[in-house]
């Protein structure tokens, strides 16, 4: 099956956050608090979607609050943070969202994310991710993750689904 029939299927598109919505870096703070960068064109992406009328889930085993906080200004409700197992959260998450494991997309960069990787229906990988991601995903990025990765998935899922054009003409583009 080719990436854009995959693509097509998808009715859930779930991103690991750290080296994926993130460059992976995790800046602390000497009162232990910490900080972390999130491109601006990946949360735009994220909103078109979930205004195409695909939800967006985030997947992390790291738990964080500037996580949270991004979650929530992009209005993200499935955010699963501090998870021991990824396979066994995205479980949970299937069962939740009332979705198949071939409906789902995930996007992750290092190895804790292949138990996902292995089970869903559309797999993608940031172009800097550990090359056994990168070797076992349907899709790779041209980007790296942090820098445009999650835009440009999920451009790819929503033209293969006939939403970009949609997507273009509400902010004024030609399709």
């Amino acid at each position: 099956m080719t990436v854009e029939e995959r693509a097509r299927r998808v009715k859930l598109l779930l991103f690991d956050v750290d080296g994926v919505l993130t460059d992976g870096i995790v800046v602390m703070h000497a009162d232990g608090s910490e900080s972390k960068g999130f491109h601006i064109k990946d949360g735009a992406a994220i909103v078109w979607a979930q205004r195409a009328g695909l939800p967006v889930g985030l997947l992390s085993s790291r738990s964080s609050g500037a996580t949270a906080h991004r979650a929530a200004q992009l209005a993200v409700r499935i955010v699963q943070q501090g998870v021991t197992s990824k396979a066994r959260a995205f479980d949970h998450i299937l069962k939740d969202a009332n979705v198949t494991e071939d409906t789902v997309s995930y996007m992750g960069d290092d190895l804790l994310d292949l138990p996902v990787l292995t089970r869903c229906g559309l797999s993608a990988a940031p172009a800097d991710a550990v090359e056994e991601v990168r070797a076992a995903v349907d899709w790779v990025s041209t980007v790296p993750g942090g820098r445009g990765a999650v835009r440009e998935f999920i451009e790819v899922v929503l033209r293969a689904q006939g939403r970009w054009t949609t997507v273009v003409a509400e902010h004024g583009g030609r399709h």
